[in-house]
């Protein structure tokens, strides 16, 4: 698979998978897993791919949201590019570091939605401190997690009949 459509594949996944988990657990979830997958591909592919897969994923969740199209796509967007730049330029491979990307990229998205919805006069947001760290710290985490989950995966075919063989090797002696 190419670099762009696994891109577009994972982005693809997020939207589902976060239009699934809202419409179970409401519309209130502090995740927002289509923020956490441009932000993991912007950290591992650069800021192109990241400006790419934040105008898709944020165009496809406005168009999904019946909201005015683009205030998500140019949001996810900006944050994809910046968080890509950063990713060049400052080693984010340990936990602490890409929490904190993570968390960054959760208030620079949140101050950009809710800026440009204010300043269009569409909506009025009561912007609890609380609420902003809370989503920040959940998005953290995920991140980090899947983050570890595509560190760990492309190894673990080859550790695993590696790991069988040596089973079967020792059985039959």
């Amino acid at each position: 698979m190419t670099t762009a459509a696994g891109s577009a594949a994972w982005v693809v996944a997020a939207v589902v998978a976060q239009g699934l988990v809202s419409r179970f657990a409401g519309p209130r979830l502090p995740l927002d897993l289509v923020l956490v997958v441009v932000v993991a591909l912007a950290l591992r592919r650069g800021r192109v791919t990241g400006l790419l897969a934040g105008s898709f994923a944020g165009l496809a969740q406005d168009a999904l949201a019946g909201s005015v199209l683009g205030i998500g796509g140019l949001a996810k967007s900006v944050v994809g590019f910046l968080t890509g730049v950063a990713g060049t330029q400052f080693i984010v491979t340990q936990h602490l570091p890409r929490l904190l990307v993570f968390a960054l990229a959760t208030l620079v998205h949140a101050a950009l939605f809710t800026g440009m919805s204010v300043l269009l006069d569409l909506q009025r947001f009561e912007l609890r401190v609380v609420d902003l760290a809370y989503r920040s710290l959940v998005n953290g985490l995920a991140g980090v997690m899947l983050m570890g989950v595509v560190d760990v995966l492309p190894g673990a075919r080859e550790r695993w009949r590696a790991r069988r063989g040596a089973l079967r090797r020792t059985r039959f002696r």
